[in-house]
């Protein structure tokens, strides 16, 4: 298991677990070079208003990639590195789908946080346990340049959520502040947290961008399949006896390819 018995159980009873040093330096070059390759090939947008949750601001970057899998064979194989599927069946159980994946990079000096929310504000499943997000540190995540900050037993409550003026299509909430965990990591550091965690990340204060991806798993009990598994929108099965290592739902196998795609992804940006 790549996660310790305390990592388990700190998740389960406060709703989040942080996991230092889960990828390798050369896994990280690889994703590091495949951020470089989104913002060349424009793949994303800036989510960032002027605080009307309309007009795009020209001042502030929150710079979102949504989704990931249909973008990257790199990224697409992640999910499905054992150490992954492993350390979510540890957290939430088997079986288990990737709900969505997604990026979010903060230029230095302008990049903006993501406000205070919990998931399950979008996603309203019945036991907030049974869906954890993945956060992983792209660039070393440090206070200084807006790391992601969990309130620590937040998933035991609720908070009211309504339209977060300061991007074109988040939600926000309040929370006690007082309870509010920062999470620093060395790139390739992973942050773990239920649904029902209340997260965010803030404005990146130095003069260096930083970028995290975030995938999300959800326990098969949790799936309304009529809305959720549609093969068309990369929500594959990750465990469990439907699980077919991405074959229907992207047509070919995608696990086990996580080490080549790392080593062709380095190659070709050697290149």
């Amino acid at each position: 298991m790549p996660l310790t018995d305390e990592q388990i159980t700190h998740f389960k009873t406060h709703g989040y677990t942080a996991v230092p040093n889960f990828f390798t330096p050369r896994e990280v070059q690889a994703m590091q070079a495949e951020v470089e390759r989104f913002k060349r090939d424009g793949l994303g947008r800036n989510v960032a208003t002027d605080g009307d949750g309309e007009t795009h601001s020209d001042t502030k970057t929150n710079y979102q990639v949504i989704p990931l899998n249909d973008k990257s064979d790199l990224i697409r194989a992640l999910p499905f590195e054992k150490r992954v599927t492993d350390a979510v069946g540890g957290l939430i159980g088997d079986p288990f789908i990737l709900h969505l994946d997604q990026l979010f990079l903060k230029p230095g000096g302008q990049g903006i946080g993501t406000n205070w929310h919990q998931d399950n504000a979008y996603f309203k499943i019945a036991d907030p346990l049974k869906g954890t997000a993945m956060w992983v540190a792209i660039h070393d995540a440090t206070i200084a340049n807006g790391t992601i900050h969990v309130v620590h037993d937040s998933f035991k409550e609720e908070y009211p959520h309504d339209r977060d003026p300061n991007s074109d299509h988040h939600i926000h909430c309040q929370v006690p502040e007082e309870r509010a965990v920062p999470i620093e990591l060395e790139a390739g550091g992973v942050a773990f947290f239920c649904y029902g965690t209340a997260h965010s990340t803030k404005a990146n204060t130095t003069d260096r961008e930083r970028a995290g991806m975030a995938f999300h798993f959800l326990h098969i009990d949790c799936v309304d399949r009529a809305n959720l598994i549609d093969r068309q929108r990369g929500q594959p099965f990750l465990a469990g006896p439907e699980a077919s290592g991405g074959e229907a739902e992207y047509g070919v196998k995608v696990a086990g390819t996580w080490d080549s795609e790392v080593a062709r992804t380095l190659t070709e940006n050697a290149n």
